[in-house]
């Protein structure tokens, strides 16, 4: 087969070189249209768990469980959704990704359903909400996520960007919905609502997910010989620490405004909404920019340590009006960095094919400190008599090295490849 006739029977004319191993085609109807998919999916997953806040204040209201005990189902299903990114990310590269979509949407929208259910026992908050939606999440973002990384290189990071706004998307509008409608319709019509709307959404999705035709290779579902690569393993101890206090900064920030600023509950789900709002523009311009500029890798290393910054400087806030406005500029940053991240690591994979099964790889380990980072914050201020400066000291710290590790991984590609652009 010729690479022109692959090119006109794949994707039709205007999409550029798509032979079954050619260069992506960098544009065109098709490979754009691929982020809407990739955006629905980053919504049910990423969006719906990162606003688990209101959830979780709903949880401790109605059935009066411990926080922590809360904050579990919101930690497992994050971690989730990492973990088996991994395994669905290796299964894509096998050419299952519709699979995988259908397979996930569907567990997202049970386990939403299911949760609608519950009665305030426990267990099956846990096994609806943090089991369901996350493993189902995880079917179905990593995927869609990989399929984007194959159809672009020069603008991969801008459509990778795009993509990730949908977990700004979702936490915005999920949490809204559970928010304002519970007091109208109830706790469980308002899940059920945003299980309605998950299931037209993931509809479109479906129908325009077209995944690029490539020549399979037949691997295992982790690819031991990606950490011989000394930049991507380095990247990825930097990703690891990183993600470790990431997430801890956006599901402590309402218990800070709580604790410390003196808040109401209910006010305090405004700084979800408004870190996830400012989130939006945060993560294109800063895929244009790794884009057109310094590459993904240096990006992704940049942002992540001025979140680092804003980590110490949480340390500053006082008042209310600062509470507001460190939500705003972190919420750009965290967006910023968050956004990159997906086109960072696939900015080392040398093998198109691949693609699906190194970034899988990269989001297990993340997701083990996801896992971890919370509790460890949590231990830090009770230690400290609900005091969080020495907490804040820590998340501030293991960003700023984890960003590092990340400019250290990118010099590192650099020295071997001599491909400036790429990182």
């Amino acid at each position: 087969m010729t690479q022109e006739f692959a090119e006109k029977s794949e994707y039709g004319p205007g999409c550029g070189s798509t032979g079954l191993t050619g260069e992506p085609p960098d544009g065109g109807w098709v490979a754009w249209s691929q982020i809407i998919p990739g955006h629905i999916a980053n919504m049910m997953s990423w969006g719906y768990g990162t606003g688990f806040s209101v959830f979780q204040l709903y949880y401790k209201e109605t059935y009066h469980f411990p926080t922590s005990q809360i904050s579990w189902v919101g930690s497992i299903q994050i971690f989730l959704c990492f973990l088996v990114g991994m395994i669905s990310g290796r299964l894509s590269d096998a050419g299952y990704s519709r699979v995988l979509y259908a397979a996930g949407a569907t567990l997202t929208i049970f386990g939403m359903f299911m949760t609608s259910l519950v009665d305030g026992t426990y267990w099956q908050i846990l096994l609806a909400q943090g089991f369901c939606n996350g493993i189902g999440g995880g079917l179905m973002f990593m995927p869609a996520t990989a399929n984007i990384t194959t159809y672009f290189k020069k603008k991969r990071s801008l459509a990778v960007a795009i993509n990730g706004c949908g977990s700004s998307t979702g936490a915005i509008l999920f949490p809204a919905i559970v928010q304002f409608l519970t007091p109208q319709i109830g706790f469980p019509w308002a899940v059920r609502v945003c299980a309605f709307i998950s299931m037209f959404l993931a509809t479109i999705g479906l129908c325009i997910l077209k995944p690029r035709k490539l020549r399979r290779l037949p691997a295992p579902i982790i690819d031991w010989g990606a950490f011989k690569n000394v930049p991507f393993t380095t990247f990825c101890a930097g990703a690891f620490l990183i993600y470790f206090s990431l997430f801890t900064m956006l599901i402590y920030i309402n218990s800070f405004a709580r604790e410390i600023i003196g808040v109401s509950q209910l006010e305090s789900i405004n700084f979800v909404l408004i870190t996830n709002a400012v989130a939006m523009p945060a993560r294109p311009l800063l895929g244009y920019v790794a884009d057109r500029y310094i590459g993904p890798v240096n990006t992704f290393g940049l942002s992540c340590i001025a979140l680092g910054i804003m980590a110490f400087g949480w340390m500053g806030v006082h008042t209310r009006a600062d509470m507001y406005a460190y939500s705003v500029v972190m919420g750009f940053v965290n967006g910023a960095a968050q956004g990159i991240f997906s086109s960072a690591v696939s900015s080392f994979v040398q093998d198109v094919r691949k693609m699906g099964t190194w970034i899988g790889m990269a989001f297990a380990l993340c997701g083990f400190a996801t896992l971890a980072g919370p509790p460890t914050m949590g231990a830090i201020i009770d230690i400290c008599d609900g005091e969080y400066l020495w907490a804040q000291l820590w998340v501030g710290i293991t960003i700023v090295v984890g960003g590092t590790l990340i400019l250290v991984s990118s010099r590192l590609a650099w020295r071997k490849s001599g491909k400036t652009y790429m990182f």
